[in-house]
């Protein structure tokens, strides 16, 4: 009786693991440069005296979708994607350098470059500042031009380059933020083959009708472990009325 409750226990659990993961790529189909969550359901011994045949199924991360979302025009000039695989580096709350894949970057009243999180754009020599302009545009290898107040649309200047960067997938990792981070916690190096698009937007990779289906389904595997408890009580009640009758 122990055993099948520590399993359906268990599964219940866990299946409820895999849920909030699923939920959490569901909640952020709309967000921009979002990168799908990977889980797995995986078997582990059970430790302890007993036999080491038992096992138990547990959920776990298996990292990130790293697929490309797919590209949305906006026509606003500081609206950027990144071509292919790559990063925007960002400094984070702690002044960390840290990379995203959302481009919806704007200009606040202070001259700052700043996506739409309000975390200032880094550039090869720090946080991007963009004097008063009429006009701010980004080219593909990330350089940001402007027309200066005062000036004619002849009269460009380039004020910063965007760091791009391009480490492999099994160098980064993301944190509880929604930020990727370098595994060594050093800043990765710019990358001159990684490319942007203005006036675009990637939007996130999250496959909304398979996220629905997997939805249904542990929705389903969760009442089996459900049915399996109450199986569980019902049993025990059941032998416990034969040894009050005996």
């Amino acid at each position: 009786m122990d055993k099948l409750l520590y399993v359906a226990m268990s599964g219940a659990k866990e299946i409820l693991r895999a849920q909030a993961a699923n939920s959490h790529n569901l909640a952020n189909a709309n967000t921009t440069g979002f990168k799908a969550d990977l889980s797995a359901f995986q078997s582990r011994a059970v430790t302890g005296p007993g036999y080491a045949s038992r096992v138990y199924a547990t959920d776990a991360s298996v990292g990130w979708d790293s697929s490309v979302g797919s590209q949305i025009t906006t026509g606003n000039p500081l609206d950027v994607a990144v071509q292919g695989q790559g990063f925007i580096a960002v400094q984070d709350s702690q002044g960390n350098e840290a990379y995203t894949r959302a481009g919806d970057l704007h200009v606040d009243p202070n001259g700052q470059l700043l996506n739409s999180a309000g975390l200032q754009v880094l550039g090869d020599n720090g946080p991007i500042s963009v004097p008063p302009s009429t006009s701010v545009s980004v080219a593909p290898n990330g350089n940001i031009s402007v027309v200066p107040l005062g000036q004619t649309p002849n009269t460009i200047s380039i004020v910063g380059r965007i760091k791009l960067v391009n480490p492999s997938s099994d160098t980064v990792s993301r944190g509880s933020d929604g930020l990727f981070r370098t595994n060594n916690g050093q800043p990765a190096d710019s990358d001159a083959t990684t490319t942007l698009a203005s006036g675009v937007l990637e939007g996130s990779n999250v496959d909304l009708a398979g996220s629905m289906v997997d939805m249904i389904e542990l929705s389903r595997n969760f009442d089996l472990q459900i049915k399996a408890l109450h199986a569980a009580e019902d049993n025990g009640t059941a032998s416990a009325k034969l040894l009050t009758s005996s």
